[in-house]
């Protein structure tokens, strides 16, 4: 791969005021030279149906190009009931079918959250880890970066004023962009290794 690397940001809230797609934008301006951040919105994405996923629509097709074309990814989470959201599930899943044809297999991934609350999506961040390892994704482990007490870290215009929380992501961006460096195969490899890279339990049992 060359020597930038590409990532791509997905956040998994919808909401207009959403601290996680604040969160997301405040990475894409932290980000480091050598990496730029592509954000897609997943508010065009229906509810997965095995019965249209051989014929999925635009949107999803659009994703599945966006997560191809990255070397990495960047996943930004809110915490709903200990675990992930509905529309950040519903993305994972269209993407990793049909079976054989996951765009997930083999990539570099960040995991970072805001909340409200005192804990900062770390239950919903593991939660999300354990999802990354069945789609065979390579996801960092440090630094972790859960954004607690949201509303004091983010000011009116949603902007991140927090500099010990714009430290983090910029470490956890910087570690990401070595890491997608370390683990992405040579130029002449790729063709070689996609046939062999898919996880056999990704995308494998029919809902």
């Amino acid at each position: 791969m060359s020597s930038h690397v590409r990532i791509l940001g997905i956040a998994g809230s919808l909401r207009r005021g959403s601290y996680n797609q604040a969160a997301l934008r405040a990475a894409k301006l932290l980000v480091p030279e050598n990496g730029e951040i592509d954000i897609f919105q997943l508010d065009g994405i229906p509810m997965f149906n095995e019965d249209d996923e051989k014929r999925p629509p635009s949107s999803v097709l659009e994703l599945k190009k966006r997560i191809r074309r990255a070397d990495a990814l960047l996943i930004v989470t809110p915490e709903y009931n200990y675990s992930i959201p509905g529309v950040l599930k519903n993305a994972i899943d269209w993407a990793c079918r049909p079976y054989g044809d996951s765009a997930w297999s083999g990539k570099a991934a960040a995991i970072m959250g805001a909340s409200l609350g005192a804990i900062g999506t770390a239950r919903a961040q593991s939660h999300l880890r354990q999802i990354l390892a069945a789609l065979n994704l390579f996801t960092l482990n440090q630094p972790e970066v859960v954004i607690a007490d949201a509303a004091h870290r983010f000011d009116e215009n949603s902007n991140l004023t927090h500099e010990p929380t714009k430290q983090l992501i910029r470490e956890l961006l910087k570690n990401l962009v070595d890491w997608t460096r370390r683990i992405s195969p040579a130029p002449e490899s790729t063709s070689a290794s996609s046939a062999t890279a898919r996880h056999p339990l990704s995308g494998d049992v029919p809902a």
